[in-house]
């Protein structure tokens, strides 16, 4: 009879699951480390980041699946309603069932008792697995979260692993990450008090606008997402309407499931929310995926409340350090357009320092849905 992990696995593959990521439990410890095996498989740093990574992945037509515990749903509800559920998006969730059974980590408990009920306020669709028997249920319901574009979550006790042979060895799995020698980060550029740098938001988006007709554009939210739809619609641009911190998330996904060339068109308020989406873009390197980062040391959206990047952070300087090595700074429109122009052979983070400003702009007239369509339409097409 095989190990309950070796029949999971194979339900994915049944369902046509072609993309995966996690975060570590111990409940599922072997389960994890057989994923890479058969998937292509993404390690988090935070659940969030799954939600924005495998919405990219969902844009570019795959079918994924995360697997975390349910100490981490609390950190995914907002990602997974606004972005998941408003865009309508496939996504299955196997949360290992931590504080209900055999539970010795007391914290575990309050979040593992109240799972049920944070899914079912959140109006996500849920299934309780307790044993392997209830396999089946996984077997009916996960080809329709794909086929019907649905979120669907399995909630699976710890006693399915019991049968599991703990010393079983798995064959070393080769990375699919491109690998290479760090060199020492060389100093980041000072950064300029943005409101010296002459160029607001709407202005530096106008000046990038002759160099992105090619390529699969992701928005950050509120008014980036207004002003560059007024700037010039284009099939290629996915305007995020929520979600804040998602944006490199999901270019991240999109990056490694399609050959086109990404933007992502990110801001200093929503990096300093997610930054370890930095880390996770560094260790995978897309040559694909450039994260332009406009800087104006304030929330723009939400009143010009003052964010870090004024006082204390150089979000080029996080970038390096976090492992991107190919970064640069501008702050003008010769800058700006030079480094457009220039091609790249490694994933590219360009921080561009702004003035803090709002353009006067009309709300985004397409309706969210139909954005959806259209990119995904430009992203199955052959021109790269």
């Amino acid at each position: 009879m095989p190990y309950p992990e070796d029949e999971m696995i194979s339900l994915l593959k049944n369902a046509g699951v072609d993309f995966t990521s996690s975060l570590p439990c111990e409940k599922i410890k072997l389960l994890l480390e057989m994923l890479p095996e058969s998937f292509f498989h993404v390690p988090l740093t935070r659940e969030e980041e799954g939600v924005g990574i495998s919405a990219g992945a969902a844009l570019s037509g795959k079918r994924p699946a995360m697997f975390v515990q349910s100490s981490g749903i609390g950190n995914m509800v907002n990602a997974l309603l606004s972005l998941t559920v408003f865009y309508k998006l496939p996504l299955s969730i196997f949360i290992s069932h931590r504080g209900i059974y055999k539970e010795k980590i007391a914290a575990q408990v309050p979040m593992g008792y109240r799972l049920a009920k944070v899914l079912r306020g959140a109006g996500i669709p849920y299934s309780i697995i307790m044993k392997r028997e209830d396999f089946g249920i996984i077997e009916k319901i996960l080809p329709r979260v794909y086929d019907k574009n649905m979120i669907h979550a399995f909630l699976m006790s710890p006693a399915i692993w019991e049968t599991s042979d703990p010393g079983r060895q798995r064959p070393e799995v080769r990375s699919r990450t491109i690998q290479y020698r760090m060199k020492k980060p060389e100093p980041a550029a000072k950064k300029q008090r943005s409101s010296l740098s002459p160029l607001s938001r709407f202005e530096i988006l106008q000046t990038i606008a002759p160099y992105i007709t090619s390529k699969a554009v992701i928005c950050n939210l509120g008014w980036p997402a207004k002003e560059l739809f007024y700037v010039g619609h284009q099939p290629s641009n996915f305007y995020m309407l929520g979600s804040m911190g998602m944006a490199s998330a999901i270019g991240l996904g999109i990056s490694l499931m399609s050959e086109k060339e990404v933007l992502v068109i990110d801001g200093d308020g929503s990096l300093l929310m997610n930054p370890s989406i930095l880390a996770t873009a560094a260790h995978y390197a897309p040559r694909n995926l450039t994260i332009l980062a406009i800087d104006n040391s304030s929330y723009g959206s939400t009143g010009d409340q003052p964010t870090l990047t004024g006082s204390c952070v150089d979000l080029e300087a996080v970038a390096r350090g976090f492992g991107i090595r190919n970064t640069v700074k501008v702050s003008t429109k010769r800058q700006i357009s030079h480094v457009m122009k220039k091609g790249h052979s490694e994933l590219l983070f360009i921080h561009v320092l702004a003035r803090v400003g709002n353009q006067d702009v009309p709300d985004i007239s397409l309706d969210h849905l139909k954005n959806k369509k259209q990119f995904q339409r430009f992203l199955k097409s052959n021109s790269s």
